[in-house]
């Protein structure tokens, strides 16, 4: 089994980057794992998917974006274009060959932008609830005209959050985000992509994951719609179910079934 390797990255403005790794020995791409908007990378997800990849040595990647998880800075700073370069500068200097980048939620745009940057060094995605301009579709349709106002009067409102405490919504943050959508134009991704969807996903609506699909060039794209399934699916089922959609993907990638690529057979 793979050692996981943890370690801090200065991104040139005294912000460190909190990142872990494991080097793998497959030969194949490491997998990258992006959360989501207000998480961190130690979330069931991301461990789970670094413990199926551990013991397949399989190479991984997990990270923290700047003003989330053990990562420098201020949450309130940030915005999804800087979030995505933080983890651009991560990729670039722990993982600089193919990947298969799986992304949660905000995670998912994340996967999808850095995917448009870097094209077929990209070489599979793998959304789970992924939310690709979920500030201009989600968050601005929602605010009344008081909310606007204080955004307009101070940049900055606080909406409560059922997993804690009220997050801060900034102008920065909607103003980067509809810089950065991806549904403006058509993203010609070539390569396999695979969608994990809540059906019962109070935050991000399951038809986002049917939108998705028909914006992207890619052929090769399943939506799994799991009925039960809430925003996280993180139950041990919806686990069991993303590293089985993790483990098909390398196989496709890698050019066979899952099981029957060297390095991927199930543990």
């Amino acid at each position: 089994m793979s050692t996981e390797q943890k370690g801090r990255l200065d991104r040139g403005d005294g912000v460190e980057l909190a990142w872990a790794a494991l080097p793998g020995g497959s030969g194949g791409p490491t997998v990258v794992f992006l959360g989501g908007f207000r998480s961190d990378m130690e979330g069931s997800k991301a461990l789970a998917l670094r413990d199926a990849c551990a013991a397949r040595g399989l190479p991984f990647l997990r990270l923290d974006y700047s003003g989330h998880g053990a990562s420098g800075g201020v949450f309130e700073e940030g915005s999804i274009g800087i979030w995505a370069e933080d983890a651009a500068r991560v990729i670039e200097a722990r993982a600089p060959g193919p990947l298969v980048l799986v992304g949660s939620s905000m995670g998912g745009w994340i996967a999808l932008l850095l995917a448009r940057r870097w094209g077929a060094r990209v070489r599979a995605l793998l959304g789970i609830a992924a939310a690709p301009d979920f500030t201009s579709r989600l968050m601005e349709p929602g605010l009344d005209e008081a909310q606007r106002a204080e955004l307009a009067r101070v940049g900055v409102i606080y909406q409560p959050s059922p997993y804690g405490p009220p997050v801060p919504i900034t102008a920065k943050l909607l103003r980067d985000g509809r810089s950065q959508s991806i549904f403006g134009e058509p993203l010609p991704f070539a390569g396999p992509v695979r969608l994990l969807q809540g059906m019962r996903d109070v935050e991000v609506p399951w038809q986002t994951a049917t939108d998705l699909a028909t914006h992207l060039g890619a052929e090769d794209l399943r939506i799994v719609l799991v009925k039960d399934g809430d925003h996280r699916l993180s139950r041990p089922q919806d686990l069991a179910l993303l590293e089985a959609t993790l483990l098909e993907l390398l196989g496709t990638v890698n050019g066979g079934e899952a099981g029957a690529v060297a390095g991927i057979a199930p543990a």
